[in-house]
């Protein structure tokens, strides 16, 4: 008789991580030669790199593409480690940074630059005042619904305000809008973000009572900016 397999034990998934948790790790180990993958797995199945150096590196020139156009006083939502909140405080423009992780805004904290740790959908000031709200780093997507964002965003702005929003390259949005972390050993839980390309932006900033004005690209990035209706 052929002697019987030993059974194996099961093998165990993954730790899922809190995608907070993740995501302040990743800004904290991250550097400007860092080439290990950080990525941002869509609910399709698709693999996205996530430019994580980059993010907590010096402004470029696609960064100043954006900072050109900022009048203040400016809102840069969800700053991450906060380098456009840095530059604009340099510059001498009036700016706050928004970020929900605590850990994350370390340049902004290194610039002595205004600093604000809540969520967008919160309580915050001067709303109805701000001249320009920053949606940086793909920060459109931001609670898996553009529409809902940007309706906030309207409420944010003053008259004749705008929105400076980069945009998905491959101009479409992510189906499903979950998506998680996956890169350096951990997994994070699913949580709702949307990419949101040139094509499913005129909707959304419709539906928001926001006008679509200049878009423009610069080193492979899109840029749209949005006027207060």
């Amino acid at each position: 008789m052929l002697p019987l397999p030993r059974p194996t034990a099961p093998s165990r998934p993954p730790s899922v991580l809190d995608p907070a948790e993740v995501l302040t790790d990743w800004m904290a180990t991250a550097g400007e030669d860092d080439l290990q993958p950080r990525l941002l797995r869509l609910s399709d199945g698709r693999l996205l790199p996530l430019p994580v150096a980059r993010w907590r590196g010096p402004v470029g020139r696609a960064d100043e593409s954006m900072l050109q156009r900022c009048v203040g006083p400016v809102l840069d939502v969800g700053c991450g480690p906060g380098r456009l909140t840095a530059a604009l405080h340099a510059r001498g423009t009036e700016v706050l940074g928004l970020e929900l992780l605590p850990a994350v805004p370390v340049l902004a904290r290194e610039a002595d630059a205004p600093l604000l740790l809540g969520d967008v959908f919160g309580p915050l000031p001067r709303t109805g005042q701000w001249q320009t709200v920053l949606l940086a780093d793909g920060n459109v997507g931001i609670g898996g619904d553009p529409v809902r964002l940007l309706r906030r965003v309207h409420a944010l702005l003053g008259p004749g305000g705008q929105a400076l929003c980069e945009l998905h390259p491959d101009g479409d949005t992510a189906a499903g809008g979950r998506v998680r972390l996956e890169g350096l050993g951990a997994t994070s839980a699913w949580f709702p973000w949307v990419l949101l390309g040139r094509s499913g932006l005129a909707a959304a900033a419709a539906a928001a009572r926001l006008a679509v004005g200049d878009g423009w690209e610069e080193q492979g990035r899109q840029f749209a900016a949005l006027t207060r209706m």
